[in-house]
């Protein structure tokens, strides 16, 4: 099983759509590696910028409700998978995204508003980590000088589909 957590990017906004995760314009690429540069590419957030060193470190991102609406495509989880994005945690998702999130093997955590902002009460302590222990469904954020942990949950269905490494490796191991 891959390895979950790690830096975290907070993305101060809800309804983040799957044209800013990945542009429309590159929906003709036919390999997932080929998406790699454009994640995040159309995002427009105060201080965030698209082609800032986050990229290559982030592991979790951090968000609003309604993450990964719009267009209903595999490409966003994709641009997010081949960046080594391996969770992504909202107080809520939109509902092909999320299930894509859990056919590639990642994670779409949802988590109550008070506690999604209780996390963006970190943003702006530098150098944020989360570590994700997927057995006992906890995450650890931590940062110089504090650390605070929740727990969080999944359907049984997807918890598996996360634990296979995605809806193919699941199948592959069952039928």
């Amino acid at each position: 099983m891959k390895a979950f957590g790690g830096p975290v990017l907070f993305l101060d906004r809800a309804d983040i759509n799957t044209d800013e995760i990945i542009p429309a314009k590159y929906l003709t690429e036919v390999s997932k590696e080929a998406l790699k540069p454009y994640l995040l590419e159309d995002l427009k957030l105060d201080g965030f910028k698209a082609d800032g060193n986050w990229r290559g470190t982030v592991k979790v991102i951090v968000s609003r409700a309604n993450f990964g609406c719009g267009s209903s495509r595999e490409h966003a989880p994709w641009a997010l998978e081949v960046n080594d994005i391996t969770c992504i945690i909202a107080q809520n998702f939109a509902r092909i995204f999320r299930q894509n999130m859990f056919n590639g093997g990642m994670l779409a955590i949802e988590l109550p508003e008070h506690i999604i902002n209780e996390l963006f009460s970190f943003s702006s302590q530098p150098d944020v980590i989360c570590d994700i222990d997927t057995e006992a469904k906890k995450l650890l954020f931590s940062w110089a000088g504090g650390k605070k942990e929740y727990s969080y949950s999944l359907s049984e269905f997807d918890d598996a589909l996360v634990k296979a490494g995605g809806w193919v490796e699941f199948a592959d191991s069952r039928y």
